[in-house]
């Protein structure tokens, strides 16, 4: 595994430390590679700005904040806004559809978005939106098995929301197999989604 940095920012709620962490977790425990994860929040404990930086690779860390995030996840318009221009020439942005309005990108930016809030409570519970988009990122970086990270899922949420998340996790990674052919025919950040399978 190549040295990958990754940022993921949204909003307080929004589950974006524990997509982090299972993102790294998943990448160490379970795929015996070697990452990292800091974060930073405001001081609300729910709406506040919050960010998550991982790095994974297949050798040792020697720095562990992220400079040029070669991929970006956001799921709100503020974590857009401030986190667009860090993002690597080349890189991959992922976002949250119905949260982020995207515009402006370098050239080269292969974006892409997910509807995971939607998802979420199309399942139930919106506070699963993170796994969905979790299952996103699987699909569409390809960096981590699957497994791995369901693995992850099942060791970092309580029992009782495991298979809740692991169905988040599914429909997330569904709709990002969706979206790669979509994006290569259109060249674009196009949709899938189509409501519950």
């Amino acid at each position: 595994m190549r040295l990958t940095e990754i940022r993921i920012a949204g909003f307080g709620g929004q589950g974006v430390i524990l997509s982090a962490a299972v993102i790294g977790k998943a990448a160490c425990i379970f795929q015996g590679g070697f990452a990292t994860m800091t974060q930073n929040f405001g001081p609300e404990a729910r709406g506040g700005a919050c960010s998550a930086q991982v790095i994974l690779s297949g050798q040792p860390i020697l720095y562990p904040y992220v400079t040029r995030p070669d991929i970006l996840v956001v799921l709100s318009q503020e974590a857009y806004t401030r986190f667009i221009p860090e993002l690597k020439d080349g890189g991959i942005l992922i976002v949250e559809q119905d949260l982020v309005r995207v515009s402006h990108l370098k050239e080269g930016v292969r974006a892409f978005s997910v509807p995971a809030t939607r998802i979420a409570e199309e399942l139930g519970k919106r506070m699963v939106l993170n796994s969905v988009m979790v299952g996103f990122f699987a699909a569409i970086t390809g960096l981590l098995d699957p497994e791995a990270l369901r693995k992850a899922i099942a060791d970092s949420v309580p029992a009782a929301f495991g298979d809740l998340n692991l169905q988040a996790f599914d429909r997330g990674l569904a709709h990002g197999a969706c979206a790669l052919p979509a994006q290569e025919e259109h060249d674009a950040a196009v949709p899938c989604y189509d409501g519950i399978a």
